[in-house]
């Protein structure tokens, strides 16, 4: 029997982390009671409440969980929280949200669960579009907001489950997929895994959970575990010996591409894209190769991918200002980094700036010549403190140490979060012209920074014009 079988009222300790909202709006709408808290004030936490959710003041208190008949966290809390430390007291049944997640997976016979270690999110996020546009009425559960869906989960009555799989942890493990995605795979969350070849095992174990594998064999590492899967794989990428492979990709002005798809050797149809870069050729192959195993035809395919202008926090234009165009992504690994990077400088502007934020203290010790080497690709950079989230800085790593070893890169060493974002919004306005791109790229809220530099830039244009 499920834990989740006569419970009621369900407590969400951080609800507002974009692993918990998408989880809260299906709870929300099985009917469930949902009260949640959070300690940060945040556009997802403003969301949670719009649904009718109730979230407790700002700041996590040992009062919050009573009532609750079931208490949902994240592994992002730290052991001290006063909530969780008196829910383990309480005796109340707790479930970690990634547990949570796998018995929703138990709900439907077409589980499709995207993992790899970039682009899970605009995968994920194709594959609802394809599916959803074309009439289905499926479930998601996706790491960035879609406003396709008006947020990034949902609660259809098909079979259908299109799902994104993180291997933090192994938290995929947790899932009951029928078909497993892998985009890609690198050295990431090294201080869980220790080895690429530990993240190639976790993989090998998550794909010989499904009943079906869509794999990248344009991706090295991706290549290199497929002997060791023991379901049927299906094949895509580049080449031609490939199940569904790209050809005749063209480039044009701005965000726009288009490309031929083939599928067993046949042309399948004729995509146009509007996402930058050739990292989402590939990954609109696998969106197609999935979307059409769930019942998706060929025109509804090209329709959807049409119609797709990114999830939220994925190349995200949040404003443009005299000429200057701010935009947000969520890329937070070196290998994001370049693809994003590599793309947005193709893309004619004048200057492009990178605002990056470096996440977690032990990814960027661990992969600090790998950040360098990313963010030496853009025009200028600027680095802000470093969110530490679940860590403490036992690593003394700093901004300063990565900025050090990028020619012409500015921080300001001011590790005080709002302060150090004012400092960099106020460099980046002050500096950029028209003609330039800002581009603020990091997991963390980042994003919030890029609204400070535009909020910024229309003051200083609106005093320039007065």
């Amino acid at each position: 029997m499920s834990i989740l079988e006569g419970k009621k009222h369900l407590h969400m300790i951080g609800i507002g982390g974009s692993g918990m909202y998408p989880l809260a709006q299906m709870l929300h709408s099985k009917g469930f009671y949902i009260t949640g808290s959070d300690n940060n004030e945040t556009e997802t936490l403003a969301a949670v409440r719009k649904m009718g959710i109730q979230v407790c003041p700002i700041g996590q208190r040992a009062e919050n969980i009573e009532g609750a008949d079931l208490i949902i966290y994240t592994a992002a809390i730290l052991p001290d929280n006063p909530e969780l430390v008196a829910a383990k007291e309480s005796g109340v049944p707790m479930l970690e949200r990634a547990e949570l997640l796998g018995l929703v997976s138990e709900w439907f016979s077409n589980a499709v669960c995207v993992s790899g270690t970039h682009g899970k999110t605009t995968v994920t996020s194709m594959i609802t579009t394809i599916l959803k546009t074309a009439g289905k009425d499926i479930s998601a559960y996706i790491g960035g907001k879609l406003p396709l869906i008006g947020g990034s989960g949902c609660i259809g009555t098909s079979d259908t489950f299109v799902c994104e799989a993180c291997e933090f942890k192994d938290h995929y493990l947790h899932l009951s997929p029928d078909i497993v995605v892998i985009n890609n795979i690198d050295a990431d969350h090294l201080d869980y895994f220790g080895t690429l070849d530990n993240v190639k095992k976790s993989f090998i174990t998550f794909a010989n959970k499904g009943k079906t594998v869509i794999a990248n064999f344009s991706d090295p590492n991706t290549r290199d575990i497929i002997s060791s899967i023991k379901v049927p794989v299906i094949s895509c990428g580049y080449d031609k010996s490939c199940d569904w492979y790209a050809d005749n990709v063209v480039h044009s002005s701005g965000l726009h591409t288009e490309f031929d798809l083939y599928h067993k050797g046949e042309l399948f149809t004729h995509i146009c894209l509007e996402i930058p870069g050739i990292h989402n050729v590939l990954n609109a192959a696998a969106a197609a190769a999935a979307a059409f195993m769930s019942g998706a035809d060929a025109e509804q395919i090209s329709r959807g991918l049409s119609v797709f202008r990114g999830a939220g926090r994925r190349f995200d234009k949040y404003g443009e200002v005299n000429g200057i165009t701010v935009c947000d992504d969520y890329g937070h690994h070196p290998t994001e980094l370049k693809v994003t990077l590599k793309a947005a400088m193709e893309m004619g502007f004048g200057t492009v700036w990178a605002v990056f934020q470096p996440f977690t203290f032990s990814r960027t010790a661990l992969l600090l010549d790998e950040f360098a080497d990313a963010l030496s690709i853009p025009d200028k950079c600027i680095i802000t403190a470093i969110m530490g989230s679940r860590e403490k800085n036992t690593y003394n790593i700093y901004d300063k140490d990565l900025a050090s070893k990028i020619e012409g890169a500015v921080c300001f060493e001011e590790q005080d979060h709002d302060r150090n974002f004012e400092l960099t919004a106020e460099y980046a306005a002050s500096h950029a012209k028209s003609g330039d791109l800002i581009l603020t790229m990091g997991c963390g809220d980042v994003n919030k920074c890029a609204r400070l530099i535009l909020k910024k830039l229309e003051n200083r244009y609106a005093e320039h014009q007065s």
